[in-house]
């Protein structure tokens, strides 16, 4: 197969080639959770002193003792056994958005030489992975090494089958030697604690007698792009950085809005069902599929698990995503903006706070200007957007989410909070001292009598806020595809334990001087919304009326880059939040700063690098070629577009230099000032290379461009 005719066989390939067959057809009610060792399976296998102790641990969190650890671990070796595993690892999540695993054998050997499994509960408690080679912000060198991972009992175990054998999947904590958190789930943990102990402290002043621990809850809606792997292949940028670099927009894109929700194409709707078939058993409950705007872009969206677990099992879902894609012949993009000019992909993450004896606290209820704890834990979130509106926007900051934030399809990068004409509403009274009777949505009545008529929502969606309320919790809506979920929640629970501090303070005093609570309650929540109430607004967050309302007259912040959000983890204010709830020290939060910023140079620099690379080695040879192939023919053509090729070629390969000796800028007083550069000038010479070589794109032949083109990737499936 030649080079020249590489893109034109592979269309040939994928256009004949018959979908993946799956055999999987077994009920739902025989997979589900089969591959999980959860309560289920521990009550079927653990006695009863046993499986009372871990259920405990599972549920609120309580100490587990040595000698149940070695029980259950007794237990989960023998059911991973029977399953086919001969391994098992610690699996754990550090400061990248990946996984990382270390499989160990059960196997072991005796005096005599033979061998024998075995799986005790300090195996199962403790592993030991390096410390130093994982990003870790200087917290841990390369001679001080040692790191640790640790069982959390309250993520289920699983069996992770793969063609290459089937392993015992053990989700845990990882941090160094010197005990500091070199992972998202330790913050995680941490900030779930500090948000039950003053949720607490509130509902106590409320008089609830009777609370069960508080936990959030997380369902986040994943969306991501799906092309032929043999296209991705021949793209270095997909390969290397997730996205394209170059190329030019094809005539149809979605301006017909005709892919969104449409018809799953039928290769599509295979592979879904063999990946949710594998989620299913791994207990993942995936919930919806469909397709999303963009040409070649869907969703999933699971229901709603406990937020530590979620988050582990939106990582999982990822892993499973890719390899399942790549089973089927496709390759899977989780990248923010893999290809200009659609639609990118989010993860919006939907986030609530409860328990089993009041509920969802986000919950409002039918008369919501009556839930009293609802209104104060409304409040309590209203506040910490407001306060900690640019830690929310450092936590979702990446180089590949500034491609989507602020552009008209993701929400802007601005934080602000939409609460729907009713909620909105009720809030405004209580700041004003008017409380009235908030409308519901009334009846839909279509005037059709085959249509039922139902009640409306008392409130619209508002699809550009970045932070909104979406009925009984609230929807944070610029989560890059590509993130962990962990970090988003770690800021939203901690956040919401210093509002909560805050109100239990303000409630305490506000309820010894006035004989009633609910008017207690209202003068709290009163001087809450004239501090912070500038954060909620319901209006279009793409308006450029929005924009210099936000900044110039509510005074929040817009951080249009993660060169301008980053920095917010060093401010006084956010070490102090973290500081006093304990969910991270300083010198914990200051690595995280140098680790994400280190991960956006990285991004910038080898993004910059493939571009030098593709433009000089595969479009300026296609355009050379076609220049030769012109002046062979020997014809003069009044209209040849010869002089416009050879015109765009010099001036796509003087952007080359300009960009290559921009490249080799090495000094610079800060990791700020690096980071400015990049975003100020080097993704600025990126562009303009793009900007001609898309322009050879429409003009150079098009047996002789080697690249696979937008109408191929996104249209053939």
């Amino acid at each position: 197969m030649s080079d020249k005719n590489s893109r034109f066989n592979a269309v040939l390939e994928i256009t004949n080639a018959t979908p993946y067959a799956t055999s999987m057809t077994d009920p739902l009610k025989e997979i589900w959770a089969c591959d999980v060792f959860g309560l289920q399976q521990m009550e079927e296998s653990l006695s009863k002193s046993a499986f009372k102790a871990i259920k405990k641990t599972v549920q609120t969190g309580a100490e587990l003792d040595s000698a149940t650890a070695d029980v259950v671990a007794a237990a989960m070796k023998d059911w991973a056994m029977s399953k086919g595993a001969k391994f098992f690892s610690h699996i754990f999540y550090p400061m990248t958005n990946a996984t990382a695993e270390k499989h160990d054998g059960f196997v072991i050997t005796n005096s005599d030489g033979n061998a024998i499994t075995e799986f005790t509960g300090s195996l199962l408690i403790k592993g030991e992975p390096d410390g130093s080679s994982f990003p870790n912000g200087s917290l841990r060198m390369t001679n001080a090494a040692r790191g640790y991972t640790a069982w959390d009992p309250t993520s289920p175990a699983y069996i992770m089958h793969t063609p290459n054998g089937s392993v015992l999947t053990i989700p845990s904590v990882f941090m160094s030697w010197t005990g500091e958190a070199l992972d998202k789930k330790i913050p995680l943990l941490r900030s779930n604690a500090a948000m039950d102990a003053a949720a607490q402290k509130v509902l106590s002043l409320m008089g609830e007698t009777e609370i069960a621990t508080l936990n959030s809850s997380c369902g986040a809606e994943q969306e991501y792009f799906l092309i032929d792997e043999k296209f991705a292949n021949m793209r270095p940028d997909l390969l290397l950085a997730g996205r394209t670099l170059l190329g030019a927009a094809p005539a149809k894109g979605q301006e017909f809005d005709d892919h969104y929700f449409g018809a799953i194409p039928e290769r599509v709707q295979v592979f879904m069902q063999d990946f949710e078939d594998t989620l299913y058993r791994l207990g993942i409950p995936a919930k919806t599929h469909h397709n999303e705007v963009a040409p070649g872009q869907f969703e999933i969206a699971p229901y709603f698990e406990a937020a530590n677990v979620a988050a582990d099992h939106q990582q999982l879902l990822m892993t499973v995503m890719k390899s399942t894609a790549k089973k089927h012949g496709f390759c899977c993009l989780l990248h923010e903006k893999p290809f200009a000019g659609v639609n990118g992909s989010g993860k919006h993450v939907n986030w609530s706070v409860g328990n089993s004896t009041q509920g969802n606290l986000l919950d409002p209820g039918s008369t919501p200007n009556e839930n009293l704890n609802f209104l104060l834990f409304c409040g309590a979130v209203i506040r910490g957007v407001h306060k900690f509106g640019p830690l929310l926007r450092a936590v979702i900051a990446s180089a590949a989410n500034d491609h989507r934030l602020g552009a008209n399809e993701a929400p802007p990068a601005i934080l602000s909070v939409y609460l729907g004409d009713q909620l909105e509403r009720v809030f405004n009274d209580i700041k004003t001292g008017e409380l009235h009777v908030p409308k519901s949505g009334g009846l839909m009545d279509l005037g059709l009598s085959q249509i039922l008529k139902f009640e409306r929502d008392p409130g619209d969606r508002n699809r550009t806020s970045p932070f909104a309320f979406t009925g009984n919790r609230f929807e944070f809506r610029a989560v890059g595809s590509s993130q962990s979920v962990s970090g988003p929640l770690v800021a939203m629970n901690t956040m919401l334990a210093d509002s909560l501090e805050w109100i239990a303070g303000k409630l305490e005093t506000a309820i010894s001087a006035e004989s009633d609570k609910t008017a207690a309650v209202f003068s709290v929540l009163k001087e809450l919304m004239e501090e912070h109430g500038n954060v909620v607004f319901g209006g279009d967050g793409y308006s450029s009326e929005w924009h210099t309302m936000a900044v110039e007259e509510r005074g929040l912040k817009n951080t249009p880059t993660t060169a301008d959000a980053l920095p917010a983890l060093k401010t006084p204010e956010v070490i102090e939040l973290f500081s006093s709830t304990g969910v991270l020290t300083p010198t914990e939060l200051e690595s995280r700063f140098e680790v994400y910023a280190e991960q956006y140079v990285l991004s910038i620099e080898v993004e910059a690098k493939l571009v030098v690379e593709m433009a000089t080695t595969m479009v300026y040879p296609a355009a050379v070629n076609y220049l030769s192939s012109m002046a062979s023919t020997g014809f003069t053509l009044e209209f040849s577009p010869a002089s416009k090729v050879a015109e765009n070629a010099n001036a796509m390969m003087a952007a080359v230099e300009q960009l290559s000796t921009a490249l080799t800028t090495e000094e610079f007083d800060s990791t700020e000032a690096h980071m400015d550069f990049l975003a100020g000038t080097v993704r600025g010479l990126m562009d303009d290379v793009r900007a001609k070589s898309d322009a050879l794109e429409m003009l150079v032949s098009d047996d002789l461009w080697p690249l696979p083109k937008y109408r191929e990737m996104l249209f053939i499936k």
